[in-house]
């Protein structure tokens, strides 16, 4: 288990890059933000982490797609060391869970160190302008069954993004799996 550090650089810009996607196209990462701003989402398809709340993240996303806060996910996983999360098992993954956002894969794992990723999962959210506002978890549930009413830490952190360009003073880190770095890095 990982935790991103509970520090926003807030102002960071998001970094760019084209990435395959399930879909069988290669796409910007930012060509996904909304008018209001953009989460970029480190997943992958094996993490016990993810697959407890990719329902909500599914939910999530697609509440904030009409608030105008566009949706992104990558893994930056090693298949090799961890075949479940090679590029054919993300489609199945996108397709069994009906992921209404772009999955990419950063095969490379550029991507993932230019975000500073360390978990999955783990959530950037950007403003309009493309700055950090948020790094944080999804909500207080980890990998267990979310309670009725749980304060949904991400959706109501971007909804204050596309309301006031902000992001909240106090966010709390995202816990998961570490990300699966090949090595020699």
């Amino acid at each position: 288990m990982a935790a991103t550090a509970p520090l926003c650089d807030f102002g960071w810009k998001a970094v760019d890059a084209r990435l395959p996607g399930v879909d069988g196209r290669t796409s910007s990462i930012l060509d996904h933000a909304g008018p209001r701003g953009l989460v970029v989402a480190f997943i992958c398809n094996h993490c016990p982490y993810v697959k407890a709340v990719i329902a909500r993240i599914v939910r999530d996303a697609r509440d904030l797609a009409g608030a105008g806060i566009g949706f992104v996910a990558i893994n930056s996983n090693d298949a090799l060391t961890y075949p479940e999360d090679s590029f054919e098992n993300m489609q199945r993954f996108s397709a069994d869970y009906a992921l209404p956002f772009p999955y990419l894969y950063d095969e490379d794992q550029t991507v993932a160190r230019a975000y500073g990723a360390v978990c999955t999962p783990d959530f950037f959210g950007f403003n309009a302008a493309g700055e950090l506002q948020y790094r944080g978890r999804l909500d207080a549930s980890r990998k267990e069954v979310a309670d009725q009413g749980l304060r949904r830490d991400l959706h109501e952190a971007m909804l204050e993004v596309a309301r006031t360009g902000r992001g909240p003073a106090e966010q709390q880190a995202s816990i998961g799996c570490s990300i699966k770095w090949k090595f020699p890095a």
